[in-house]
């Protein structure tokens, strides 16, 4: 397959051409890719072109937009599918609907949006894929109030083993269209997508940040309010050891520092009463908790932008009593030396909790919180990065109550989902791809 030899107006990369390093290489640079050729898509012809030359040639296709979600290498045996060239996003103003294709990012999306008063419901970070965050559940800083970004997909446009291109709804490919939301989105390559948009052009919140010696007093006074919050208000905790580095703001560079989030749909004035008690528990370092337009909330987790060879895992969790805050102080707290960028703590419920007008394959509703943690594999604490992760995970295990697939990271999927969802998901990945064609960063457990 070449520019020359087929109809794709994508770009292709063989090992030894020039663009190939580049293509191979996405957010999560401890991820390297080497797969047999790369096709950088730019229509859905490109994709159903490559999604058959692979078959043909028995490769395995592995997709990616911009590798936030990367978990395992493409090899030899793979041809590794770019979607970022789909970045074509239209709002439709009227029906409140955006379609936007596999390679638009949720920042991308977000801009178009806010334009006409409307909101995306996506992730945390603007940089991440619309798409691969969506297929996996999709958990944003207003998850209490607006639910899972799955929850409120309309169609899909998708290209299946077979090579063939498809429209999936819910009544054009009920099982596809229940396995894509929530699912992973191993069982087809989307092409594109329309999601209903929320009408919210802008939300009360931001970051608070305080000294990490503080992290005892701030994580237990957090658990206690937090249960205490109306569903309209979204809050999560992070552990940060922050690099020393020219991106980060110059108060916290370098430093260990509590992370506080907080994201509502209500007024300013009360987010502002709320806020209120847990601006008590020590005194905050910065606080940039306001009104903000919506085109602003990744200012609320300030994930990083640029790319980096990380390490994750995360679960979920029924409650989060003392003793679980406690187990996590003790392997990321400040009288820990652990190689951990972040340990996190969200609190779910509310809107999360509820069931979807259209039945998918959303797991977690009932967890009422959700752990996660990562670390840079980068010298001198890369080799113990893994441990540090795993350790996290481990000292909450006695209040587990399953994965979320986005924040599993690499774990067994088998209690992402409730036992007959994931058996529906099994057979739909069997009649859809009988053969396993596709190879997707986190497999669904056989």
């Amino acid at each position: 397959m070449t520019t020359t030899q087929s109809p794709l107006t994508g770009t292709v990369h063989r090992p030894g051409d020039p663009g190939y390093p580049a293509a191979v290489t996405g957010y999560n640079l401890a991820v390297v890719h080497a797969p047999a050729l790369v096709v950088e898509a730019r229509s859905a012809d490109d994709v159903a072109a490559a999604v058959r030359y692979a078959a043909a040639h028995d490769l395995r296709v592995t997709v990616q937009n911009t590798g936030h979600g990367a978990r395992r290498a493409a090899g030899p045996d793979t041809l590794l599918l770019r979607t970022g060239g789909l970045d074509d996003v239209t709002v439709d103003p009227d029906a409140r609907t955006a379609t936007l294709g596999a390679g638009a990012t949720a920042g991308q999306v977000t801009a178009v949006a806010a334009a006409h008063g409307l909101a995306l419901v996506a992730g945390a970070a603007p940089t991440v894929g619309v798409v691969g965050a969506t297929t996996g559940g999709g958990i944003g800083p207003l998850v209490r109030s607006l639910g899972w970004a799955a929850d409120r997909v309309r169609s899909f446009e998708v290209v299946t083993a077979d090579g063939e291109q498809r429209h999936v709804d819910a009544d054009s490919e009920p099982d596809l269209f229940f396995a894509l939301r929530g699912g992973g989105g191993g069982v087809a390559v989307v092409t594109s997508m329309t999601t209903g948009l929320v009408e919210l052009a802008g939300f009360w919140g931001g970051p608070v940040f305080f000294p990490g010696a503080a992290a005892p007093a701030v994580l237990h006074a957090w658990r206690e309010w937090a249960p205490t919050l109306p569903t309209e208000v979204t809050t999560s905790i992070a552990l940060l050891r922050l690099p020393d580095l020219p991106q980060v703001p110059a108060p916290l560079r370098g430093q260990f520092v509590v992370h506080l989030r907080v994201a509502s749909t209500g007024s300013a004035e009360d987010g502002a009463a709320l806020l209120a008690p847990m601006l008590t528990a020590a005194p905050p370092m910065i606080n940039m908790v306001g009104p903000m337009p919506y085109s602003q909330i990744g200012a609320v987790h300030m994930d990083p932008a640029d790319p980096a060879p990380a390490l994750d895992a995360g679960c979920l969790l029924r409650d989060f009593p003392a003793e679980a805050a406690d187990a996590l102080l003790a392997v990321a707290g400040p009288d820990v030396q652990t190689p951990l960028l972040v340990a996190e703590v969200r609190q779910l419920g509310g809107a999360s909790a509820a069931p979807p007008a259209v039945p998918d394959a959303v797991g977690g509703r009932d967890a009422g919180w959700s752990v996660f943690a990562l670390g840079m594999l980068v010298p001198p604490v890369a080799e113990q990065v893994p441990a540090a992760v795993r350790g996290v995970v481990d000292a909450v295990s006695p209040w587990r109550s399953g994965l979320q697939h986005n924040f599993a990271g690499g774990q067994d999927l088998t209690d992402a989902w409730p036992a007959d969802v994931l058996a529906r998901l099994q057979q739909v990945t069997r009649d859809r791809d009988p053969e396993g064609l596709f190879r997707p960063a986190q497999p669904l457990p056989r």
